[in-house]
């Protein structure tokens, strides 16, 4: 089990995950259609865009939480 103050980076690196994997594949598909090998393009996109998306996620979360707290309350 992963200890709880691990949360927080665990939250980003699956939603950054998620987020981008949506992402990356309808902008692939977007730009290319359902070509041959699409699975395999949209994987190597999703790779570059996870590896910016998580970093990003980590610096970004809690600026939004601060804004969002503002915002609310």
């Amino acid at each position: 089990m992963i200890p709880a103050r691990f949360a927080p980076v665990l939250f980003g690196l699956i939603l950054s995950g998620l987020m981008s994997l949506i992402v990356s594949g309808l902008s692939t598909f977007r730009a290319l259609g359902l070509v041959d090998h699409f699975p395999l393009i949209w994987a190597g996109n999703w790779a570059v865009s996870w590896a910016t998306a998580f970093p990003t996620v980590l610096v970004v979360a809690p600026i939004t939480r601060r804004i969002v707290a503002k915002l609310v309350g």
